[in-house]
């Protein structure tokens, strides 16, 4: 099990590394990237210092910043908007305080997220409703994972973020075969190239179980499929348009939410 203190250096060494690579670039929208990192990473990683408590802090956070830009792709009214946020911060709040009651929690929100376009009496748009309503909290509420998870899921964050940087350049300079229709930029050559990085920094991180392996290898690019999916469905480039060159939230976590599953499920 490693720990926030020791993963502390090598974040700072791969931020270092980070903008000296966007500085060399010399493309201002990777500048702009990585100013939106070097700002986050603190209170990220000052999350997970604190244990669980900030942990569930940054998870809700995620969580609900997810959903309104979930809910905003795909046009949901404010009253789903609002109870998929509530159950998503249940979750998330059982994971920190209740952990063996997380199941009963994600059942009693599912029913919550599903009542609220049967109220509506909503039977023009109710079946879409409740199926976004229903994929949003699977999808959504996997941060809460990271609070059991520890430095561990911070470790994975990371893992997955370089397995994600390394395959959008390779993919560029190798070319080939492109990984999917729902995706036709992303090639096979980066998403090789990137599950060795991301195995690469697990190992670094002194975290190379095949569990975590996986989730990086396997997890990460579906996560990126399935977003790609939703946005495509919804007639969108980017989840959003607020967070300097990344687009939305999800953008950036899309590839870690899936990690997440695939770990959950191993482990």
């Amino acid at each position: 099990m490693t720990s926030v203190a020791a993963l502390a250096p090598y974040l700072g060494g791969a931020l270092v590394l980070g903008g000296v690579a966007a500085a060399a670039s010399r493309r201002r929208e990777l500048m702009v990237r990585w100013c939106a990192w070097a700002l986050g990473m603190p209170l990220v990683v000052g999350a997970f210092w604190l244990g669980r408590p900030g942990t569930a802090v940054i998870a809700a956070a995620v969580g609900v910043i997810g959903v309104l830009e979930y809910g905003g792709m795909l046009g949901l009214r404010w009253p789903d908007r609002a109870m998929l946020a509530t159950a998503v911060v249940a979750v998330v709040g059982a994971a920190w305080l209740a952990p063996g009651q997380v199941p009963r929690v994600i059942a009693v929100g599912a029913l919550a997220v599903a009542a609220v376009p049967l109220l509506s009496g909503d039977s023009e748009h109710g079946l879409r409703r409740l199926g976004a309503g229903l994929l949003g909290l699977a999808w959504l509420g996997l941060p809460a994972a990271l609070v059991p998870l520890g430095a561990t899921g911070l470790a994975l964050f990371v893992a997955v973020s370089v397995a994600d940087i390394t395959a959008y350049f390779a993919g560029r300079k190798l070319g080939g075969p492109p990984l999917s229709p729902l995706s036709p930029a992303k090639r096979w050559s980066g998403t090789v190239a990137g599950a060795a990085a991301g195995l690469g920094t697990l190992a670094v991180l002194s975290v190379p179980t095949w569990q975590m392996a996986v989730a990086v290898a396997v997890g990460g690019p579906a996560g990126d499929l399935l977003e790609s999916m939703i946005k495509r469905g919804a007639g969108t480039k980017d989840a959003a348009g607020w967070l300097p060159g990344s687009g939305g939230l999800l953008d950036r976590i899309d590839s870690l939410l899936i990690a997440l599953a695939v770990l959950l499920v191993l482990s």
